[in-house]
């Protein structure tokens, strides 16, 4: 029994446990799954940022968009590799019709909910980088250096999934996700 059809939950799963998850074979977690994590962890390091940060006005309403996306980037964790396991499915089912197009796009528009979930975390984690407390900065470079990663990365299995279809909107548009987290890692890291 496969991991994608035991209602199998990523988030559920110890921080000890997770590489060994991660590194089972099969339509499992994997890359898509890893990057929301990466998200969710780099969430968390804009919401301490923020907390810590007592002079900084905004810092509540960051926070709280932290965490909205923090909570995002989990569901989509375990989207992700259950999108991927009906596409593989269906690569195995004799008559590829036009339902395998239906599951590679929907194997595809989770990594891209991935890369922008994650852009806008790199977004806030440069904001928290330039206006948190000068005792959590690193925090905010750690968070905008993962969620850059984390962009990237959903980006690229964009791309996988629609190999097929490489002129796809949905391509455009990770391009785009991984291409503001880069920025919004840049603008974090300037920060002194």
């Amino acid at each position: 029994m496969s991991l994608s059809t035991t209602g199998f939950s990523v988030a559920a799963v110890p921080v000890g446990r997770l590489h060994d998850v991660l590194a089972e074979s099969g339509p499992g977690p994997a890359g898509g799954s890893a990057a929301a994590l990466a998200t969710t962890m780099a969430s968390g390091l804009v919401r301490l940022v923020a907390r810590v940060s007592h002079e900084w006005e905004e810092a509540p309403g960051i926070a709280a968009q932290a965490a909205a996306l923090g909570d995002r980037s989990l569901v989509l964790a375990d989207d992700d590799h259950r999108a991927y396991a009906r596409a593989v499915e269906q690569l195995r089912t004799p008559e590829r019709d036009a339902s395998l197009g239906r599951a590679l796009r929907r194997a595809a528009e989770i990594p891209l909910q991935i890369a922008e979930t994650a852009a806008d975390v790199a977004a806030l984690a440069a904001l928290a980088a330039r206006d948190g407390h000068d005792s959590v900065r690193g925090d905010a470079w750690a968070a905008a250096a993962l969620a850059e990663a984390a962009s990237v990365a959903a980006a690229r299995l964009v791309h996988v999934n629609l190999s097929t279809r490489p002129d796809d909107a949905l391509t455009t548009r990770a391009e785009m996700a991984a291409q503001a987290a880069s920025a919004a890692r840049e603008v974090a890291l300037a920060t002194t």
